[in-house]
């Protein structure tokens, strides 16, 4: 079962998977599966795949591995991607995740700003990130 028009956070990928995005404190449903991207690993009621990645910097884990097994995932499960406040990581990550499914690099961060949330992705060196990240 996938996410449904209309949930908070969602972001739906030009391959028509869907994806939320959130902040941790935000009490919402929860999902089949997701992404922490967190500085520690925290225990959620929902099965999840830790990133280690401290606020404001970038992950020190393997990102790639874990969003190809998010997309993946996308096609038939609620998934969604989560940090601490749901911008900066949580963005970054949407960003590159829009990247692997087609989005060009240069166009993510502006992407994920228009389809998850303005503010997200926030630091200089989050969207050097991005830029970079190749498919």
């Amino acid at each position: 079962m996938t996410w449904t028009a209309g949930d908070p956070g969602l972001v739906e990928l030009p391959s028509g998977r869907r994806v939320r995005g959130r902040g941790l404190r935000q009490d919402l449903p929860d999902p089949d599966f997701g992404l922490v991207l967190l500085g520690r690993d925290r225990p959620t009621a929902w099965p999840h795949r830790w990133v280690p990645w401290p606020d404001f910097r970038l992950p020190r884990g393997d990102l790639r591995a874990a969003l190809d097994e998010l997309l993946v995932r996308a096609g038939t499960e609620r998934v969604e991607l989560a940090c601490g406040g749901g911008n900066g990581r949580t963005g970054t990550a949407l960003a590159c995740l829009a990247v692997l499914d087609g989005v060009p690099a240069a166009d993510a961060v502006a992407w994920v700003r228009t389809h998850y949330r303005r503010r997200a992705v926030e630091t200089p060196a989050q969207r050097r990130f991005v830029a970079a990240w190749r498919a």
